[in-house]
């Protein structure tokens, strides 16, 4: 492989890294790391959201390579706009999951070692209980619908930088494995205050309201950015 092709790469890789951190990302898998109890539980969110995001951008970022054009602009920020709207559903989705859940706290043992937790009564007011998983699967479809979005800026970078289709496939990749990595890293630093206050349901309560606060918030903010601001919403009306 040719050492300007490896530089490509690394570049790649770094810009995956840099991608996985930008707010709109962060935020939104904020949102799954609210129902973490276990730091490797958040890490593995991290590492869900990672794959769909590079499934979808190499599907996609392959399709407009293989017939040499980039997405329309419409289109794109149309999909950029779908990002807001699962902001703002995520959010609103978090404000009201303790509502919803009628969650207290109680004690009980597991083979003779007590222990307390989070306990909800939205389907039986038993204290039968299976402990909460965080959902791999809603993690997985938050970075499809983000590597929907992201789709025609790689699309442009990747074009700009590499001589063939195959070299395209694998910077999409090799980015990709940067977005995995950086976002695995990124969702185990968010999920430590939540493992922190896993026995104290005041504090979680107050970090899970702020984190959907603030991606209602924010996408709301996106929606109205791409919309007003960017032209959006006369580009739909033309």
């Amino acid at each position: 492989m040719e050492a300007s092709l490896l530089s490509v790469l690394a570049v790649a890789f770094v810009l995956g890294i840099k991608h996985a951190i930008e707010p709109d990302h962060v935020i939104a898998v904020s949102t799954v790391a609210t129902q973490t109890k276990r730091l490797w539980n958040a890490s593995l969110a991290g590492l869900f959201w990672g794959i769909g995001h590079t499934a979808t951008l190499f599907v996609v970022g392959m399709v407009f390579l293989l017939v040499k054009n980039g997405i329309p602009e419409k289109v794109a920020m149309s999909l950029e706009f779908l990002v807001g709207i699962m902001l703002v559903y995520l959010g609103i989705t978090s404000l009201f999951s303790y509502k919803k859940r009628k969650i207290h706290v109680h004690e009980h043992e597991h083979d003779g070692v007590p222990h307390k937790h989070f306990h909800s009564h939205e389907q039986s007011e038993s204290h039968d209980h299976q402990h909460e998983r965080v959902s791999y699967w809603k993690s997985l479809l938050i970075g499809l619908v983000h590597g929907l979005a992201g789709s025609a800026a790689l699309v442009l970078w990747t074009m700009a930088a590499v001589n063939s289709v195959w070299e395209g496939g694998l910077y999409i990749l090799v980015f990709g494995a940067g977005t995995i990595i950086g976002m695995l890293l990124t969702t185990t630093i968010i999920g430590i205050p939540f493992v922190i206050s896993a026995k104290n349901i005041e504090i979680n309560r107050v970090l899970t309201k702020l984190t959907g606060g603030i991606s209602a918030a924010f996408g709301l903010y996106y929606m109205y950015n791409l919309g007003y601001t960017e032209g959006l919403f006369r580009l739909w009306m033309q």
